[in-house]
């Protein structure tokens, strides 16, 4: 066994390497330019491992990546051991002859492998055909990122040149190594921020939620290369979590019963809103369920919070059929999939809802133009007492209606009160003017949203004092004009009712419309409602506290 640094690669037995000096550049050249035409991970480490066991006449070429820890040699690519092993099979860095090549930062070779006392079995390889074995370190910079290992089926004594190719090689390929992880990372980055775009598209989309569910544990499984993702979901009591989804890509996934909150893995992710990652579920104990995790193969767990605005709506999965230590990159991309997954389902619900709103909206706008209609029946037989009260009854249900024909239309739990105000007093004109007089009504002002119980008793009482404004305003007039503003101040919400004509009389009594108008802004609103006498027409004002009708 011997060991030479990079500088004397070339410098090794002279006379040999003069010998067969054009065969051995000939054979880098050739790695060279295979090398240079494959730009991802996997392309380069198959071509690498191929052509060194063509140019160095060997029966086997193993390549091993270190992990991310830094401790872990990981085999990931090879030409004579055996194909399961690839991704699976390990070396800590100084174990066996290969990790004792990168913990020296040196080659490392014997004609029998098996007799020399740094030799260690790497499991399921199937190594025992072979007798040889020289392992070179790939660096770059200092930095050991792998190894190299080529071994014979007879024993073979390596000559300094055959080592010295062999280091060449490494760092050529450590070289191409270190480009496609790059590609890889950046291919990963872009394939990442189009999986996000994707999720993001799946939020905003009118999709019902178990859609919605199915698609993104679908794009996570493949993005994390993953046996399984799953998405638990607490139940309406807060108590359990229930399977919404689970997505496949090689391992069996039974349904799952609802998992008590705070038990288990999963439910203590629930409770903490912390993620948890735990290297092998058939074994750990904080996992329920080690037995089923058994049979179907899954092994790591990283389990993360869904969670919409610090509050915890269930809890996503990701398992893997061999054991795996998630890496910092895939553990961020993991929780970002979370929280746009999260997004999700709160928009989910909001768009269901938003349709049982409407529904619910809708038939009853049509039950009070029943009503409505019943009354307008009403009318032919009844004498001017009973019809003036009707019609008033009438236009008190179209107010109402106004508000959840909006509602209906647009699923909003607020309203915005212009437009209902639009609407009612577009229709209470309509049905109150005389065809003697022309009348118009304006509504301006800002936009208010409004919930819905305050918009609605503000919709009757601006009917109330337009209708009033209709019936008395401008008797004995051609014409008029009835105006109402929406605005604001700082602590108060102002609705002004005015119009252009005779003005208040000197006695002003208050008729019924009148008093549920006074009754709704005092008792209900907590407002006040005042009445002003203008030199042309008169004015009612009304004031709401702004924190106390939501505005």
């Amino acid at each position: 066994m011997i060991s030479i640094t990079s500088m004397e690669r070339l410098a090794i037995a002279p006379a040999a390497i003069a010998s067969t000096r054009p065969q051995a550049l000939a054979a880098l050249r050739d790695i060279a330019r295979t090398l240079s035409a494959a730009w991802d991970l996997d392309t380069t480490l198959d071509l690498m491992a191929r052509k060194t066991t063509e140019v160095m006449h060997v029966n086997s070429c193993a390549i091993y990546l270190l992990d991310p820890d830094g401790e872990t040699l990981r085999l990931r690519a090879t030409t004579g051991l055996a194909r399961r092993a690839l991704g699976r099979a390990t070396l800590k860095v100084g174990e066996g002859m290969t990790g004792w090549a990168v913990a020296g930062n040196r080659p490392v070779y014997a004609s029998h492998a098996q007799d020399n006392p740094l030799f260690k079995w790497v499991d399921e390889a199937e190594e025992t055909a072979f007798q040889s074995l020289l392992a070179v370190p790939l660096v770059i910079e200092s930095r050991p990122i792998g190894a190299l290992n080529v071994q014979t089926f007879l024993p073979h004594d390596y000559s300094d040149e055959e080592v010295a190719v062999l280091c060449l090689i490494g760092d050529l390929a450590a070289g191409a190594l270190a480009r496609a992880q790059l590609y890889d990372s950046q291919k990963r980055q872009l394939e990442e921020m189009r999986a996000l775009a994707e999720v993001s598209e799946v939020v905003t989309s009118p999709q019902y939620l178990d859609d919605i569910l199915d698609v993104v544990t679908g794009m996570a499984a493949g993005m994390m290369g993953a046996a399984v993702c799953s998405i638990f979901l607490l139940d309406e009591t807060g108590e359990y979590l229930a399977l919404r989804s689970a997505r496949r890509t090689t391992s069996p996934y039974r349904h799952r019963p609802p998992l008590p909150v705070g038990q288990g893995a999963i439910g203590r992710v629930a409770v903490t809103g912390k993620p948890l990652y735990i290297r092998d579920v058939r074994t750990d104990p904080r996992y329920l369920g080690t037995e089923l995790a058994r049979v179907e193969g899954l092994v790591s767990l990283l389990a993360v919070p869904l969670s919409v605005r610090d509050r915890v709506i269930g809890v996503f999965n990701c398992y893997t059929a061999q054991e795996r230590e998630f890496g910092e990159e895939q553990r961020t991309l993991f929780q970002a999939l979370a929280n746009q997954t999260a997004l999700a389902i709160e928009n989910a619900r909001l768009v269901t809802n938003a349709a049982v709103v409407r529904e619910m909206n809708h038939r009853i706008k049509n039950n009070l133009q029943t009503v409505a209609m019943l009354m307008q029946l009403q009318l032919a037989g009844a004498n001017e007492a009973t019809r003036q009260a009707l019609a008033t009854s009438i236009q008190r249900v179209h107010s109402i209606a106004a508000v959840h024909e909006v509602l209906a239309e647009r699923g909003f739990r607020l309203v915005d009160l212009k437009e209902v105000l639009e609407r009612i007093t577009r229709t209470t004109a309509g049905a109150m003017a005389s065809p003697r007089q022309t009348v118009t009504v304006e509504v301006a002002g800002e936009v208010t949203m409004l919930p819905t119980q305050v918009a609605t008793y503000l919709a009757l009482v601006v009917n109330e004092l337009v209708q009033n404004a209709l019936e008395h305003a401008f008797a004995g007039r051609a014409g008029g004009h009835v105006y109402v503003s929406l605005g604001h101040s700082p602590e108060e919400l102002v609705i002004v009712v005015r119009d252009d004509g005779r003005g208040l009389p000197e006695e002003c009594r208050r008729g019924l419309g009148l008093e549920i108008a006074e009754t709704l802004i005092r008792d209900e609103l907590r407002g006040r409602l005042a009445f002003h006498r203008r030199p042309v027409g008169a004015e009612v004002t009304i004031r709401l506290p702004r924190g106390g009708v939501g505005v």
